[in-house]
Parts: C-alpha cells; structure tokens; sequence
C-alpha cells in the first residue's frame, strides 16, 4: 500500500501534529496557535473596551465636573464647589464600581491618580491668586502632592513591576502607607478632608474679610469708577479677575457666609496636614527605594570598578 495511508495512521499522525502545536513545537514559535500549515493566524481580539468600563466612565465624568467647576470658579463659589465636590466623591464611586463589575485596570488607576492630581493642582492656581501673598505655599503643597505621587508610582513599577499596584505597600517599608492605602476608610477620610479644606479655603476668599480684605465696604462715589471692575468700565463677568471689585461685588450679592467655612476649614485643617506629612512621607520612601534599586544595579555590575 505505497503512498495510501489507512484512516488509523491517519488519525494517528493528526494526534500527533496536534501534540506538537498544543506544545509550541512548530517552526518559527509562536505566541499563541499556529494552523495545520504552519502559519501563525491573528490573534484573537477581545471584545472587551477597556475605555468603555464603567469605573472609567465615571472618571470622564469627574473630568467633565472638574472642568465645569473651574470654568465657575471665578465668579460663583457656589456652582463652584458643588461641581468640584461630586467629582471629588465620585472619586470613592468609581472604587466600588470597579470592584463591583471586576472591571479594575490599570488605566482606571492612572487616570483616577492624575484626575486627583490635576483638579486639586488646579485649585490651590486659583488660591495662589485669590492670596498671592500665600502663593508660595500653595505654589509647594503643588509641587509635593505631584512629586510624591509621580515618585511613589515610579517607585513600584521599576522596583516592584509592572503588576504590582502603587497601593499595595508592604508594611515592613513604611506603617504609615501600609495603614494609609490599604485601609479604605483612612484613605477616604483622608482624601475628603483634605479637598474639603482647600474647597473651605475657597468659600472664604469670597466671604471672609478677615482673609479677604477687598470684601470690606469700599466708598462707591466717583473715584471709585477708576477702580477694575467698577460699573463705570463694565468689567466682563467671564474674564474678570478673581479678587477684582466684580468678582467680590458678585459675592456679597450672593450673600455669602463665612461661618461654614470657617467651621469645616478648622475640622479639616487637621487631616489636611497630616496629609501633606503622608506626602512627604511618601516622597522619601519612594526616593530611598529607588537609590536601593540603584546600589543593587550597582554591585550587579561590579561598579565602582578600580582604576589602576
């Protein structure tokens, strides 16, 4: 029987080929599947949109509201601070959603990180403005919150790799961040008190005197009219500075109260620096774990070498 195979060592040699390509032994190894030819088909595509997950949804929402706010931020604190608080709380909804639906990710994580980073960024500019004699202080709290994060989050991708989450911190290299990112509540806690602060900040520089100078009555006669914002220029409403006579005539004619403020600025003021400490803390941490990387890398390739 040359050349004729019977239907047993066909089906004998089928197993066989299947064997060998269940096993990856095809020429030209490949990352998944080869077909009966030996070529490598597409790989199969998922059907799922990572952009398309609810958690991340939720975070084009927080964007969306955090724009909002600042486009009121300006001229009308209350918009202001009700669109920037419901960004910041669903903050704590797109958590929940993710574990909800197991739709975390890694993009989720990054642009929940950065959201946080760039809205808060956004409003201590404007406190830097509304008190330029405090600008410098604002102008670090910015620079920390970044820093320490960026640090942080490079930190557990080159040390820990890629899989690793920034909040999983071991305990034995810092209590305070373990305690920090893995208990949900103080990390909440935390992060609210902290926004609730500065949103406090920004209520008083629109009722507050005390902080606010410009919201004392001023003298309306007619060297008044050569004031920016004054009626006799017609200051725009949309451009007008925020610690312009416009901006502050605007906040007394909303009948802004400063006890609120003041109340949550003194209850949250706490938490708000025992934040930055968490940042500074973080900061070092991260810095210390990056040079240990580094002296490791070192010894592994025999540096410093000795020069004869």
């Amino acid at each position: 029987m040359n050349g004729v195979r019977t239907r047993k060592q066909t089906a004998k040699g089928a197993k066989s080929s299947a064997g060998k390509i269940a096993a990856g032994d095809v020429s030209g190894k490949a990352n998944g599947y080869v077909n009966t030819n030996g070529q490598v088909p597409k790989r199969a595509e998922s059907s799922e949109n990572i952009f398309l997950f609810y958690p991340n949804i939720i975070g084009y929402s927080r964007i969306i509201l955090a724009i909002a706010s600042l486009y009121y931020m300006p001229l009308h604190p209350r918009t202001c601070s009700i669109l920037y608080s419901v960004s910041c709380l669903l903050d704590a909804l797109d958590g929940l959603a993710a574990r909800y639906f197991e739709q975390s990710t890694r993009f989720g994580a990054v642009l929940d990180m950065v959201t946080d980073r760039c809205t808060t960024a956004c409003l201590l500019v404007f406190l830097s403005s509304a008190w330029p004699r405090w600008a410098l202080l604002f102008q670090g709290l910015i620079s920390l919150d970044l820093a320490s994060h960026y640090m942080h989050m490079y930190a557990t991708l080159t040390m820990a790799g890629s899989g690793q989450s920034h909040k999983n911190v071991d305990q034995s290299r810092s209590r305070i961040l373990h305690l920090y990112y893995t208990n949900k509540n103080v990390l909440f806690a935390f992060c609210a008190l902290n926004e609730l602060f500065f949103i406090a900040l920004y209520l008083l520089s629109f009722s507050s005197p005390i902080l606010s100078p410009s919201l004392l009555p001023v003298d309306n006669g007619a060297g008044s009219s050569a004031q920016p914002g004054s009626p006799a220029q017609q200051a725009s409403a949309l451009f007008a500075a925020p610690g312009s006579a416009w901006a502050m005539e605007l906040a007394r004619a909303n009948k802004m109260d400063s006890f609120w403020p003041w109340v949550i600025a003194g209850v949250s003021s706490p938490v708000m620096a025992a934040k930055q400490y968490v940042n500074v803390v973080q900061l070092v941490k991260a810095s210390k774990w990056l040079a240990e990387g580094d002296m490791d890398m070192r010894r592994a390739q025999g540096l410093p070498k000795k020069r004869e």
